[in-house]
């Protein structure tokens, strides 16, 4: 029963990320915006939404149950958990997708300078929220600081890629929308009011998959006898980035490296900024071995892929092996 309630809370998560995204994508063509911006700040907060709710919902509802610690560890477990799977198996799969069809020492064509804002920024912001798991918890005054700089730096990144767009648009690479909006099949005329209901109708679809998503982990961790905290781990971000690994490759099968790479950035610094405020202010946010462990190999991961992008080299499907061996490595030592 509870692998059915999962089942039906993904396929609805998956549905409502697909709504808005799709809706995303013709207001970023509406307004006249890069495929950087889109990729980086539309794209990837609209796909990082299932992953971004379930640790909200866990933390304020603990998933329909009465035990506020289960649904901290849930919460916790997602929110360090998405990035762990965006540095490493998410960026794995689009480069050996992009392998398969191109071959593995081909070139990929992101915009280098979106990515390496993106990068730099997430390595920076995820860095500090790292550092936060060794302050105590009752230094509450630090911990909200903290908590303060980590939303205010996002909405800095944005202000900071929306500024560069305007030469990336001038230049050709603004967005283009090549699917119609799903709503225009049942009879609505393409507008961008359209597209801001269908946003909000994905967005609904999301919350309430995430609602039933939370439920579901709390439940199997308890018949399976295993930590809500290891489960939430493994099971929440792989199931709830679907999102982003499906456009990413899409995008890639297309050639549009921009987008489907810039998805993944955008969604790490969304992720390492935004997420990691709402766990520092709302969860106990300490450093269990698992956390670290995870916490340490995103650093390592996304590292990597900085200095491989700073050092001026060509992007190669080949060099994304070293992602997924990361975690590889974790998903062993935590089975």
């Amino acid at each position: 029963m509870n692998f059915i309630l999962l089942a039906s809370a993904l396929l609805l998560i998956l549905a409502g990320a697909g709504f808005f995204t799709n809706a995303l994508e013709h207001i970023g063509h509406r307004l006249g915006i890069s495929e950087g911006v889109t990729g980086s700040i539309f794209a990837a907060v609209g796909t990082a939404l299932p992953e971004t709710m379930v640790p909200i919902i866990a933390i304020s509802f603990t998933g329909g149950t009465h035990n506020p610690e289960i649904g901290s560890e849930v919460g916790i477990g997602a929110i360090l958990g998405a990035p762990l799977m965006l540095s490493t198996l998410s960026l794995f799969l689009v480069a050996a997708y992009a392998g398969a069809r191109r071959g593995w020492y081909s070139n990929l064509v992101p915009e280098r300078a979106g990515l390496l804002r993106d990068l730099s920024w997430f390595l920076l912001v995820f860095g500090l929220s790292v550092l936060t798991l060794f302050v105590s918890h009752r230094e509450q005054a630090a911990r909200a600081g903290i908590t303060i700089v980590l939303v205010l730096s996002y909405f800095f990144y944005i202000l900071v890629t929306l500024r560069a767009s305007e030469g990336l648009v001038a230049t050709g690479h603004g967005t283009q929308a090549e699917k119609p909006l799903h709503l225009e099949r049942t009879g609505f005329r393409a507008s961008l009011f359209i597209a801001l209901l269908q946003m909000a109708i994905g967005l609904a679809g999301i919350v309430y998959g995430a609602r039933l998503f939370v439920s579901g982990v709390e439940n199997l961790a308890g018949s399976l006898g295993v930590s809500a905290l290891i489960v939430s781990l493994l099971v929440v971000p792989v199931a709830t980035e679907l999102p982003e690994k499906i456009n990413a490759i899409l995008w890639v099968k297309r050639n549009r490296d921009t987008l489907a790479i810039g998805n993944i950035t955008g969604a790490l610094v969304f992720q390492g900024s935004l997420l990691p405020a709402i766990g520092i202010s709302l969860t106990t946010w300490k450093p269990t071995p698992p956390v670290l462990l995870g916490a340490g190999l995103t650093l390592l991961a996304a590292g990597y892929l900085f200095l491989i992008v700073r050092s001026g080299r060509e992007l190669k499907p080949i060099y994304f092996l070293f992602n997924g061996l990361c975690y590889l490595a974790y998903f062993t030592i935590l089975i």
